[in-house]
């Protein structure tokens, strides 16, 4: 049942934040939903009510369901054109490889040390997914100042700060 929620959310997600999330840009879209799914995820781990586990996983599926939509317009915005398809063919086929590899690597690590080892693997995961993207450059088409973001920094500063 919880994992059907998740999928749900993850559905869900797509479909509504789809909407919200060009308005916002993506980069910003993106640095608010990660710490927003840290923080289910820790509710998730923390708080042993099962009822409140059900919601913080459908929850983070959710806000998980436009990062790979999301992720696809920034690669779009990022590389030159003549590279859009075999960027976005990459990126399809290494989320797919890491959906295949990382649940078995996870479970196998589960199976040799207990199931306890999975709430902090998730949390690590997410958390460098968010260091990944707050190290990619700004994809803005051109800043107020005329010039593109350079840098995880920059971005900050200009999306959540207005400068």
């Amino acid at each position: 049942m919880v994992t059907t929620g998740f999928w749900l959310g993850m559905t869900l997600g797509r479909v509504i934040l789809g909407f919200v999330t060009p308005r916002i840009g993506e980069n910003l879209a993106v640095i608010i939903y990660i710490p927003l799914t840290i923080g289910l995820e820790l509710l998730f781990w923390l708080v042993p009510q099962f009822y409140v586990s059900a919601v913080a996983v459908g929850l983070q599926g959710f806000f998980l369901g436009p990062l790979f939509p999301a992720a696809m317009v920034v690669v779009s915005k990022l590389l030159p054109r003549h590279l859009h398809v075999g960027a976005i063919g990459f990126s399809a086929a290494a989320g797919m490889s890491g959906a295949a590899l990382f649940p078995f690597a996870v479970g196998a690590i589960a199976q040799k040390k207990g199931v306890q080892v999975l709430q902090p693997i998730i949390l690590a995961l997410l958390c460098v997914i968010l260091f990944l993207w707050l190290c990619l450059p700004g994809t803005s088409a051109k800043d107020h100042d005329g010039e593109r973001p350079k840098g995880w920094k920059a971005v900050l500063k200009r999306k959540i700060l207005g400068r």
